[in-house]
């Protein structure tokens, strides 16, 4: 991609190259336009005010190699480098890499960390990998934890990689597996839960999933890791489809709620979980193996933080 040199009050004129081809002229938009919120991206969209070949075009437009993208002036008070993340932040997300090559960064994520900026955040993992690695101009998440969530992460660094991983994500390529610690006594026997979720956005932005038959088919697998008595039981779950709050909302559904889920959880649980110092969702993904371009596999396991092992080393089995 060629771009021509311009103030942020100039039109800027955005030269498709092949490695962009077939990317969405929104998401083509967010990695280009470093800095520039969201919702001014898809305001200039929707009213028509960016072209492709001198034509108006949809949110949806797939690019092809060789399109020119016609950016008009976009009215910015400031449009130099992101304001500086904390380096306290900075030093524990280094910290949490895991995996790291030319074409891929995989970290541990911390629970309580949103992976991206937006819904009142100014940043996330994203934000801070791209001031940790700032020669790495493709960082793109490759796949999405909750906030709460901690585990595994994947964030390519390159286009070539982020389509290979997406690849292997649609289908059955990527194995992905949780811990979760659950309310009540898991019974051995009880291996999958098959219930169709559905998403809704609230007034308010926020995100809800119910059970409900018109929602999209969804599959969870779980196992029984260890049992703590009749009072909970930590899974291993592995998500074989890959819906919005799927294991939070099949665990619930199941009759074992996560501890310390405020959206879909049991207060009673997690409060008594919390007493325990277990002040955190107890949900980790702590496994992983991918499939890599030249044939080899990545295989990475993830530990738990302190909080999670000092509290189930409070529970009596």
């Amino acid at each position: 991609m060629t771009n021509t040199p311009s103030q942020a009050s100039s039109v800027q004129m955005l030269e498709v190259s092949p490695e962009f081809a077939g990317q969405r002229i929104d998401n083509f938009l967010r990695n280009q336009l470093k800095g520039v919120p969201k919702t001014l991206i898809y305001r200039i969209l929707r009213k028509g005010e960016v072209r492709v070949n001198k034509g108006r075009i949809k949110p949806e437009y797939k690019l092809q190699a060789g399109d020119v993208v016609r950016v008009p002036p976009l009215r910015l008070a400031e449009r130099d480098e992101p304001a500086p993340l904390a380096q306290g932040l900075l030093e524990r997300l280094e910290a949490a890499i895991v995996y790291e090559d030319k074409a891929l960064i995989v970290l541990n994520k911390p629970a309580g960390i949103a992976v991206h900026g937006g819904s009142g955040l100014s940043y996330g993992v994203i934000e801070a990998l791209r001031q940790l690695r700032p020669d790495a101009k493709e960082l793109e998440l490759v796949h999405r934890l909750d906030r709460d969530t901690s585990g595994l992460l994947m964030v390519a660094k390159k286009r070539s990689m982020l389509r290979h991983l997406h690849q292997e994500l649609r289908g059955d390529g990527v194995d992905k597996r949780y811990m979760a610690l659950v309310r009540g006594r898991w019974e051995t026997g009880k291996k999958q839960v098959s219930a169709p979720l559905l998403k809704n956005t609230l007034r308010s932005g926020e995100r809800m999933v119910e059970v409900t038959d018109e929602g999209k088919e969804a599959l969870t697998l779980f196992r029984v890791l260890r049992r703590f008595g009749d009072f909970a039981t930590l899974v291993e779950a592995r998500p074989v489809t890959g819906r919005t709050h799927q294991i939070r909302v099949h665990a619930r559904h199941a009759g074992h709620a996560i501890a310390g889920d405020s959206k879909y959880g049991d207060e009673e649980f997690s409060r008594e979980i919390r007493e325990l110092g277990g002040k955190r969702l107890f949900l980790h993904a702590y496994g992983l193996k991918v499939p890599l371009p030249d044939g080899g596999e990545l295989n990475l396991e993830a530990p738990v933080d302190e909080v999670w092992s000092q509290t189930l080393g409070k529970l009596v089995e």
